[in-house]
């Protein structure tokens, strides 16, 4: 099918189960954050499979053709996973600076990471249990998981992500083994640090894939809207994502209103193209996701294009959330047919 829907990741959390104020008034967590949590302990993984199931029938009633779990029990994208890794000090924090050059308190690297058990196994089983439609599931990077700790234990950066690269690949092979049909990989701060990324990022990221079969997707974006206001005019690390083996390239371009001319470097990748400003919630007309969706298919074949968000959802209304979505369905339709046609 000609331009399939869906999100990036992360869907809204309601606000019974999450405190969304306290959640947009600080920097994404990258150690566990409980207090973020309405509800108590003996009840909270029962309330959050609950509000999955509304993140299910949601994205179903706007039609998307590609679901998510929309990442609702997690305080972040990346936290839920990096801190359920051997090696990782999360009692004690270190710090780092996050990509607005903030420090923020991180997991601390004290001895060998490793994955000794599945971590989001029994998401994607509930999520490809409770829809007919194709499922994604996103994990964290190794690039961006080095970058968002502090190193007390590899002698430098890279040793550190290879080793998360090890971790994800056992991640990412069991996830397809649960029922996923694509597994992406956040790597937002390839863009953030682009120096870094360009001596050893992809080679982590190659290594986190290794093997893996199954249709694999990387994500690399400017940040969250509600936390970076300011976009810069491109990427300054995309084209290097020729030499990943992954088959698909999240990027956004709604916001930015980026020069599609850019994805021209990426001839052997299906483009799962941001078509919605995530910065407003107001809601986008499908007229107005159409022209974006040009603006890539100038550089793009059509079978190569998936559509989505710019990025992930979670800091948005969720009536927004909603409305943008039907209409970026809508705006998929009209496109199919007039191809058709």
């Amino acid at each position: 099918m000609l331009f399939p829907t869906s999100l990036v990741g992360s869907y809204p959390q309601p606000d019974w189960l999450i405190d969304r104020a306290k959640l947009a008034g600080r920097f994404p967590p990258r150690v566990r954050a409980r207090e973020l949590w309405r509800v108590e302990e003996p009840h909270l993984a029962e309330a959050q499979l609950d509000a999955t199931l509304v993140a299910i029938r949601a994205q179903e009633r706007a039609g998307l053709d590609i679901v998510t779990d929309g990442e609702i029990r997690r305080e972040s994208y990346s936290n839920h996973f990096a801190t359920a890794l051997d090696g990782v000090d999360i009692d004690n924090p270190g710090v780092a600076l996050d990509r607005s050059g903030h420090p923020n308190p991180v997991p601390r690297v004290a001895g060998p990471v490793t994955r000794t058990r599945p971590v989001e196994v029994a998401d994607v089983a509930f999520l490809a249990a409770n829809t007919d439609r194709s499922v994604k599931v996103t994990v964290p990077g190794p690039f961006t998981m080095s970058q968002q700790a502090q190193n007390d234990h590899y002698p430098d950066e890279e040793q550190l992500a290879f080793a998360y690269a090890d971790a994800c690949n056992a991640e990412i092979r069991d996830l397809f083994a649960a029922g996923a049909d694509i597994v992406q990989v956040d790597e937002p701060y390839m863009q953030a640090r682009p120096e870094k990324a360009r001596q050893y990022g992809v080679a982590a990221l190659n290594r986190a894939l290794d093997g893996v079969t199954g249709t694999t997707a990387v994500h690399i974006c400017f940040g969250y809207a509600a936390i970076i206001h300011d976009r810069p005019s491109g990427y300054s690390f995309l084209p290097e994502l020729k030499d990943c083996t992954c088959d698909q390239v999240s990027i956004e371009t709604a916001q930015s209103g980026l020069d599609c001319a850019v994805l021209g470097d990426l001839p052997n990748k299906t483009i799962i193209l941001g078509v919605l400003d995530l910065s407003d919630a107001t809601v986008e007309s499908p007229e107005v996701i159409i022209e974006r969706v040009r603006r890539a298919l100038n550089y793009v074949a059509p079978e190569r294009i998936v559509l989505a968000p710019d990025c992930g959802m979670k800091y948005l209304p969720r009536e927004a959330a909603d409305g943008k979505l039907r209409n970026m369905v809508i705006a998929a339709a009209t496109l199919r047919e007039e191809l058709a046609g």
